[in-house]
């Protein structure tokens, strides 16, 4: 097994659970803008070590979920920011640059001290 990349969630806004319905969740370094703060797990800006791509796995805590789909900015903007929105939907094609698609799944559970990870077989 391969850590493409691995963090653990510092701290979560008050609102983090509004796209729960949706299916999805964000991730920000320290650095977020004010205006989404609120939306957004807290983690570190961790490097990535190789490329993020489908048929790897999202494992948060024990949680494991297929990665489906990367959007092509999802890489960049995780390395730069530690910014990338996780789409549970299980969609084949990226809608949305910035978001890694995994699934089909339910929500985990995150919380403080949460551990994230991409990891290859």
């Amino acid at each position: 097994m391969k850590v493409i990349y691995q963090n653990q969630v510092k701290a979560m806004g008050c609102c983090v659970d509004e796209f729960k319905d949706a299916g999805m969740f964000i991730i920000f370094g320290d650095n977020a803008p004010e205006e989404i703060r609120d939306y957004c797990y807290s983690v570190s800006v961790n490097p990535i070590n190789g490329e993020i791509k489908a048929g790897q796995k999202l494992v948060i805590d024990n949680q494991v979920y297929p990665i489906t789909c990367v959007g092509y900015e999802a890489p960049i903007t995780l390395a730069g920011l530690g910014h990338c929105t996780i789409n549970l939907s299980g969609a084949t094609e990226a809608e949305l640059p910035g978001t890694l698609y995994v699934g089909p799944g339910e929500m985990p559970t995150i919380g403080i001290g949460s551990v994230i990870q991409i990891i290859e077989d």
